[in-house]
């Protein structure tokens, strides 16, 4: 049941983490400037959506982690 559990929770953070990492802006405009994070971004430095959706990335990450090393655990 555990790790039924943490092969769900394996899955689900890691395609959030993909989604989220396509999600963030390259040198250029990226999914941020689409819902008007571009307009003052070069003077007032990473807009408000660009620090959530890096907040949203370091959780998704971090859930990752620690199920890969649970994972790790259970399984060894």
């Amino acid at each position: 049941m555990l790790t039924a559990v943490l092969v769900l929770l394996q899955l689900a953070s890691s395609v959030a983490l993909i989604i989220l990492v396509l999600l963030h802006s390259g040198k250029g405009g990226g999914v941020s400037d689409m819902f008007g994070g571009g307009v003052g971004a070069t003077a007032a430095g990473s807009t408000v959506v660009e620090k959530n959706l890096n907040r949203i990335t370091v959780v998704a990450a971090t859930v990752f982690a620690f199920t890969t090393m649970s994972l790790g655990l259970v399984l060894a």
